[in-house]
Order: structure tokens, then sequence, then C-alpha cells
């Protein structure tokens, strides 16, 4: 009887963090397993704050997925997304001994371990080594160098970079609930994989996921990721904007934005109102829907003219360069209403949403298609990439595990869940030696994700 490939995801947000657990069925679609989301209590603009904090709400997240679909988590893969990233372009070449020797993948990835050696400024690393273009001997637009002749290969690179301390520290994270890192991907890449078609990354697209702390930024040409970038602001932004332009509470100023917010604030009449009950006995207030959608639209603006800075800054303006798919808005803040509308106003580009619904099996739930949920489903499509167990069927568990303590809100995590934790990463170590021609072939980000381990085990 085949395996089961039990892929699992766990996006780590500013305002939510998401566990994901599924598979692939016979169709080859995305079923859902299981899905467990709790509030995120120690993250702000998508960088660890509170590394406790973070913890228990990693824990009740992966919990609420284990009781959804009856699997026991082992491993997952992770989103990295924060301020701190940034992306560069780099091109490098490496002249090969024998050019009678066709090209081969120990090639690609000696170019790429040269690239991984760029000097970069204090506290960053490169956590993506991306290759676009090949050129062999002066030919350039090579795609796919493997198997053809040359003694001089050269490409150019899409290094995606970030402080080294914000993605350790979501390793700690991880590790301290008692579970296992198996990958670290950009979640704007996660995203792309989960809303966009491979023609529209042909034509030329600009993917927007515009989430609670940040909106992540990746746009793709001929099939090939072309600039990324993290702007630090998000829907939370939007929520401050209202509670202090309203002068009413955080849950409230969320509430009004969630069901009355517009993007465009000519859709509202003048005598549009909504009561908010007063605080403690006091008399209720009333907020004008029109000055609501003034104070969204003032910040969305902002928020977009900062992503078609960097669209232009890519050089989507050059004939050559041209998105011609044009613009995919996803993630929470692309629920608003009428923010497609303003987006291509702004930006005079062709602009749909993006539903994760087009991998995702027939019966799914209505929920999971949502745009807020497409990095988690990028995230297990990540997972279902790397082919591992990333969980197990509780009822298959030979001998029943102690639960994973919950800590009360305390500073450090406790002995028993280090102890777990560092157990498993033991028989992970163990499994992998047994496959020298797979360590040899992995790329570096694999690699990387064993780096942080390595730190996180010799910082105990």
């Amino acid at each position: 009887m085949e395996k089961e490939n039990i892929a699992v995801g766990l996006d780590i947000g500013t305002t939510k963090i998401v566990a994901m657990i599924g598979k692939k069925n016979e169709y080859g679609k995305l079923e859902i397993l299981g899905l467990g989301k709790s509030k995120s209590l120690g993250v702000a603009r998508g960088v660890v704050n509170n590394i406790t904090q973070t913890i228990l709400s990693i824990q009740q997240a992966v919990q609420e997925a284990e009781l959804n679909s009856g699997y026991k988590i082992k491993d997952v893969v992770v989103g990295i997304a924060g301020q701190h990233i940034r992306s560069i372009q780099h091109t490098d070449y490496i002249s090969r001994s024998n050019s009678e020797e066709v090209i081969g993948g120990m090639d690609i990835q000696l170019l790429i371990d040269q690239v991984n050696k760029l000097a970069m400024l204090p506290g960053e690393e490169i956590i993506h080594v991306l290759p676009q273009e090949f050129k062999i001997d002066g030919q350039s637009e090579i795609k796919e160098p493997i198997g053809m002749y040359g003694g001089r290969l050269e490409s150019s690179f899409h290094v995606v970079v970030g402080q080294a301390s914000s993605i350790r520290n979501v390793g700690r994270c991880i590790q301290s609930s008692g579970i296992e890192l198996s990958g670290l991907t950009l979640e704007p890449l996660a995203s792309a994989d989960a809303v966009l078609s491979q023609e529209e990354k042909e034509a030329g697209v600009a993917l927007i996921d515009i989430g609670g702390g940040t909106t992540d930024l990746a746009i793709f040409k001929d099939g090939i990721i072309r600039h990324t970038a993290v702007i630090p602001f998000g829907g939370n932004v939007i929520t401050d904007d209202i509670k202090e332009g309203c002068s009413i509470i955080e849950k409230q100023a969320e509430l009004l934005k969630v069901k009355f917010g517009s993007a465009w604030p000519g859709e509202n009449k003048d005598n549009e109102i909504v009561s908010i009950p007063g605080l403690r006995g006091r008399e209720p207030k009333e907020i004008s829907l029109k000055n609501l959608s003034k104070i969204i639209h003032a910040r969305v603006v902002e928020i977009v003219d900062l992503v078609f800075t960097e669209v232009k800054a890519y050089g989507h303006e050059d004939p050559r360069k041209k998105l011609i798919a044009g613009i995919v808005l996803t993630g929470g803040g692309a629920q608003l209403k009428h923010i497609k509308q303003l987006v291509e106003y702004i930006t005079g580009m062709d602009t749909r949403i993006g539903y994760p619904n087009e991998h995702l099996a027939g019966n799914s739930d209505e929920e999971i298609a949502s745009p807020l949920y497409a990095t988690a489903v990028g995230l297990v499509m990540k997972s279902i990439e790397n082919k591992s167990q990333s969980a197990i069927r509780i009822e298959a568990i030979a001998q029943p595990k102690a639960p994973v303590y919950r800590p009360p809100i305390v500073n450090t995590p406790t002995d028993e869940v280090l102890h777990n934790a560092t157990d498993m990463h033991e028989t992970n170590a163990n499994e992998k030696q047994n496959s020298t021609v797979s360590r040899i072939q992995r790329n570096f980000f694999d690699r990387y994700v064993d780096k942080i381990k390595d730190f996180l085990d010799n910082a105990e």
C-alpha cells in the first residue's frame, strides 16, 4: 500500500496564525484535511517580537488542525515575510574545465553556491537564490542549460535577503512548539503558487498580497520571478486609522472595516450612518459610512502607491517588461469592497482578486477558498513538493505520546518541549544521512533550514 503524503503549511502572520493539513487527491488537486487558526499575539509586521506568545499561538493553531483532521503534525513548511526582507538582482558565472562535457545539475549547483558566498550587510543572510535566464558562451536567453555544451556558464539571479535573527526566531518558536521545521519559503512565492496560473506568469503579472501587517509583492515575467518586495503596511494600519479617525476602540474599528468598509468613498450616500455602542453606559456613537470610506481610501491609496512604485522600479513601463496580465490581489485585504476598482484606477492595469480555489479539490470548504488563506494553501503545496510525511494518523501512532505541554506565559519554553523537539531533530538528521545523493542534490534553501536547526541546537 502506498504511503500517504500528508503535507502541512504554517502561516505565521501579524493578525493570525494558520496551520493547514492537506494531501493531493487522485485528480492531483489539493484536499484540505484540517485547518487550525489562532490570533497572532507575538508578531508585528511579519516579525516575531514575543517568543512565548508566538509559541502559544502556534500550539493553539496546530492543536486545532490536529483535532479537525485526526492527524498528528510532525513538521511544517513555514512562510517568511516581514519588513526585513529585500531582494537584489545579481549576475555570476563559472568557467568549466571541460567544455566537451554536457552541462549538468552539479554545474548549476556550483554557480548557485558561488552566489551564496556574496557579502551581505551585517546581520543579513541570503535565504533564496533563484536562477533566471542562463547564458552559455555568450548565447543568451537560455532557460534550461542542462544537456548543452559550453565552457562559460553565466546566469542572472534573483537573490532574496533577510535578517538572520528574525528567521532564527521563527525557527525557535516552531521547535519550541514541539514540531519540526521542514522548509522555509518566501510568503509571496507561496501565495503566487496558490493563486497564479502559468499563463499569467508567462505574460507578466504582479501579485499583491495584502496581509494584516505587511503587503507582499511578487512580479513574474516569462514564467520567471523578476522582483519581490515587502511593504511594511497592511490591514492593521487601516484599522488604526479608523480607530483614531472615529474615536472608537480597535475591535469596533476592525468590525466596521470588515462589514461596512469600502475603498471607494463615492459609493456611499451622505445619509448612510451606522451606530456603534457606547462604552460603559455612554451614548451610542454614530459613524457616517462616507467618512469611514474616506479614511480607508486615504490609507489604501498610500499602500497601492508604494506597491506601484516597486512595480515601476522593476521596469513595467519598458515595453519588453510590460506586465500583460496586470495585477492579482490576494490576502485578507483583497476582500475590502471596491479595492479592485481603486487599484485599476491608480495603476491603469487590469486587476482581479486571486482565490486559491483552482488548486483545491471540488469538495473543499468555501472558507478555505478565500484570499485570506492563499498563503497557507501555497505553503501546503510547497510541503507536498518536499514529499515528506509531515503528519500521521493519530490511530496509527503505536505508543501514545504525552501531549505537548502548553505553558503559561513565561519567559522561556519548558525543558520538556525543547527535549521533545531535539529528539525529533536527531531522528530526522539520521534519516537524512542515509541518502548521500539527495544531500548532494538538494538546493541551498534546504541546507539553510539545516543551518537554522544547527544554530538552534547549539544555542540550547
